[in-house]
């Protein structure tokens, strides 16, 4: 029994496997939630408590039986998808989950604060975002960290503290952090679909696989290396730029929508004060 997915080398079996360390880790996210939110007023936490606990169980399908271990160490498509997933899909969702006063609370100490505020800049969350994105890509990082489950575990912890980074500058869960605009957080997101454009392009059009974790590990039905590789190009650069262009056109619409409520508060308030 393994406690987190990693690759292992032996033949993929559709028998289920147990991963308790990903099992623990959800149930410590899911436990800590619950003490945290408890004193919080009951509308705002009954309101967010859907798409915090939509995040934990989307991480957990990213981490258990059999995306885990079919992206840890045998096909470097569910890799691809699983890095989407703790990045794009999950963090949003956690994020978005938690309620103001919880992320308060935590951040009420000098230190505390001063380190979130530095995250919080968009420049680091960009370089942080895009560092991350680029060195866990690496194929002496995949081949070197992924064979053990520590490495293996880092690896995803890294995604999802990027993740974080990266969507609380679209979020802005808090207006004490300077929270980017509406034409800020578009700009944001935009600028951040070309640099994975790069590593995409490697896998999808690389005349031979560039990992050789994933050349030598066993077959999983007929699918050859290659074309696994180029799969998994094709998800970073589609999957990545859509949800970045649908978060971008929603944060638009947004936009227009605040834009035109202000112009009819202000014209009422005109008309009243005439």
């Amino acid at each position: 029994m393994s406690f987190w997915c990693s690759a292992n080398g032996e033949p993929w079996t559709w028998s289920w496997q147990a991963y308790p360390g990903v099992w623990l880790f959800i149930g410590l996210l899911a436990m800590g939630y619950i003490e945290t939110t408890r004193r919080v007023s009951d509308s705002e936490t009954s309101r967010r408590r859907p798409f915090f606990f939509a995040g934990l169980v989307i991480l957990w399908l990213a981490s258990d039986w059999p995306i885990g271990p079919l992206g840890a160490g045998y096909l470097a498509s569910v890799h691809m998808l699983k890095y989407l997933l703790y990045t794009f899909a999950v963090p949003p969702l956690l994020l978005h989950g938690l309620p103001r006063e919880v992320i308060r609370r935590a951040i009420d100490r000098p230190f505390v604060f001063g380190v979130i505020k530095i995250f919080a800049r968009p420049l680091v969350a960009f370089a942080v975002f895009n560092v991350v994105m680029l060195g866990t890509h690496l194929p002496v990082v995949v081949d070197g960290f992924n064979p053990s489950q520590i490495g293996s575990f880092t690896i995803d912890m890294a995604w999802l503290f990027a993740g974080l980074v990266f969507w609380w500058q679209v979020l802005a869960p808090l207006p004490e952090l300077d929270p980017l605009s509406y034409p800020g957080r578009i700009v944001f997101l935009i600028v951040n679909v070309f640099i994975p454009t790069v590593p995409a392009g490697f896998l999808t059009f690389a005349d031979y696989p560039i990992y050789a974790l994933y050349e030598l590990a066993p077959p999983v039905g007929t699918l050859s290396s290659r074309v696994d590789q180029q799969i998994a190009g094709m998800i970073m650069k589609i999957g990545g730029g859509f949800i970045i262009f649908l978060t971008a056109s929603i944060l638009f619409f947004r936009w227009h929508a605040d834009e035109e409520t202000d112009r009819r508060e202000d014209g009422k308030t005109g008309s009243v004060t005439v």
